[in-house]
């Protein structure tokens, strides 16, 4: 069995981070077939999702997110490819930008 661990900061506060939450359970359920269930509570927020193969939560609160899933034997076998589309996935709907080093220029 292989685990998964995804957290993502983020200053969206807790309205926001909720409606980006229901977008991410949506997403899986048609595109993975996830069966979600979402729970809000007065300061955190859980998404509980599975299928054949897969269990975890989605924790949400006002300034991060995390994913936390168990996925069985022969899912387990793709554990680098389902974490990075779940990475990806993500980093697209919190629209995460690298941050930009400030280069310097060297007199000569």
């Amino acid at each position: 069995m292989a685990d998964l661990h995804i957290s993502r900061e983020h200053a969206l506060g807790l309205h926001a981070a909720r409606k980006l939450a229901f977008t991410w359970a949506e997403h899986v359920e048609k595109e993975f077939g996830m069966s979600c269930t979402y729970e809000e509570g007065k300061l955190v927020d859980e998404v509980c999702f599975t299928r054949t193969g897969v269990e975890g939560t989605l924790i949400v609160t006002r300034d991060h997110f995390e994913l936390k899933a168990k996925l069985g034997f022969l899912v387990g076998a793709f554990k680098n490819r389902i974490e990075s589309e779940i990475v990806k996935n993500l980093d697209d709907l919190l629209k995460t930008k690298p941050v930009a080093r400030k280069h310097t220029a060297v007199k000569k």
